[in-house]
């Protein structure tokens, strides 16, 4: 078991990252942070089966309830992938980056993108497959690809245009346009703006505000909203109904009715 001052690191899952630090606490929140300052915490190709690797040893393990992911340094989240790699890739494995990037979205509990600095390219695409985005006020986002003869390819055309609409999103990914933190939380691109002292503060009182709510209820409502968005009304209606029926047979169910009749602070278990 690797501990330090308590926290588990990524040796104890078998995983050794690279340009990665990982470190999981008592709480239950797990903090991954691109670290790569030297090249503006680019991502490898190898470093994205990493990522896919260790949310799914996390979600095996279950002793993660929120992850947390940053960028080291104060330029950038990530400001791409390794555009010259994408020459010595086959294109079939490219046509499939997509999948580990929805890393974070597949996880269970809620995963947090702490963004300072550049969010471009995969940096941006690993940013939208997360369920929250705080951003300083002097991020960045942009998905450049096309202005290089591509296209995003990490699931970018698709979460930009569900996010906040077709002509925002052929807006921002035709004309490479680089979109600043205030224009993207007034789109809906993420979820607040915070000084840049303030974004481990502020991702830390967001992750202390998920671990208050029931872990089920949370888990159960992000699959619900997740597969539902692209279900046929009636079909995501009949999810989200099937999945409170399950809750109904839940202790934690039963725990929050209980509570609010009794006009007392639950205790949830996760049962």
């Amino acid at each position: 078991m690797s501990l330090q001052d308590g926290r588990i690191t990524a040796e104890e899952f078998g995983l050794q990252l690279e340009n990665m630090q990982f470190e999981l606490d008592e709480r239950g929140v797990a903090r991954l942070v691109l670290d790569q300052q030297e090249k503006m915490n680019r991502v490898s190709m190898s470093m994205r089966d990493q990522l896919s690797d260790l949310f799914r040893a996390l979600e095996k393990d279950g002793r993660a309830r929120v992850v947390i992911i940053r960028g080291a340094g104060e330029k950038a989240f990530t400001a791409g992938g390794e555009i010259g790699g994408f020459m010595q890739t086959h294109p079939v494995p490219l046509s499939y980056l997509h999948d580990n990037v929805a890393a974070p979205e597949r996880f269970p509990g809620p995963v947090i993108a702490a963004v300072d600095g550049y969010c471009f390219g995969v940096g941006m695409e690993i940013a939208l497959s997360c369920d929250f985005r705080v951003a300083t006020s002097r991020a960045i986002f942009g998905l450049p690809e096309v202005g290089l003869g591509m296209i995003p390819g990490s699931g970018g055309t698709q979460r930009v245009a569900r996010l906040v609409g077709l002509t925002r999103a052929k807006d921002m990914i035709l004309r490479s346009r680089r979109i600043p933190a205030d224009e993207a939380h007034q789109w809906g691109l993420i979820t607040q703006v915070t000084e840049p002292e303030k974004l481990d503060e502020a991702a830390d009182a967001l992750a202390s505000e998920l671990l208050e709510q029931p872990r089920l209820a949370v888990e159960t409502a992000k699959r619900v909203l997740n597969l539902g968005q692209d279900a046929p009304p009636e079909a995501a209606l009949q999810l989200e109904g099937y999945a409170y029926g399950m809750l109904r047979g839940t202790a934690d169910f039963a725990e929050g009715v209980d509570a609010f009749v009794s006009k007392r602070e639950p205790n949830y278990r996760g049962e």
